[in-house]
């Protein structure tokens, strides 16, 4: 068994939550294909699996940083309509500046606490979810049995 595995076996949980936490997306900074963007280079793991009372789903961000400047890029090519939530910043006037190097520091730094937090809060929602429907133990212990 991969160590990702476990992934596997609750793809129709993941959907679940994927749902639920829509409407936390659509209040966030990120629009839905940013978020699907930071989902995709984000990996979950279960941090001490072999302890019951400690263990716990987290969001690995590692990888987030690498495509921090794509989220700018994903936006402009959605054209008018297809950009980034009300709430955010962004633009044509920001993509620019941000290729440029004006700018753009902070804002790298702001997206990837913005999605550290998002991703982090998505694992503790999956988690309850798993726990509320009696997979967490099995999940768990799964993971334990691989390491």
């Amino acid at each position: 068994m991969s160590k990702s595995s476990w992934t596997d076996r609750i793809v129709g949980e993941r959907m679940t939550v994927d749902q639920e936490f829509s409407s936390r997306i659509q209040g966030s900074e990120f629009s839905n294909q940013q978020w699907s963007l930071i989902m995709t280079a984000t990996e979950f793991e279960i941090e001490h699996p072999d302890d019951p009372e400690r263990a716990r789903i987290v969001a690995n961000t590692d990888k987030v940083e690498q495509i921090l400047p794509e989220l700018e890029n994903v936006d402009a090519r959605m054209g008018p309509g297809g950009g980034a939530q009300s709430g955010s910043s962004g633009g044509i006037f920001d993509s620019i500046k941000g290729s440029l190097g004006l700018g753009g520091g902070d804002d790298h730094a702001e997206k990837r606490d913005a999605a550290e937090r998002l991703t982090q809060e998505y694992a503790d929602e999956l988690q309850s979810h798993l726990e509320s429907k009696g997979r967490w133990s099995s999940v768990r212990e799964s993971v334990s049995e691989q390491e």
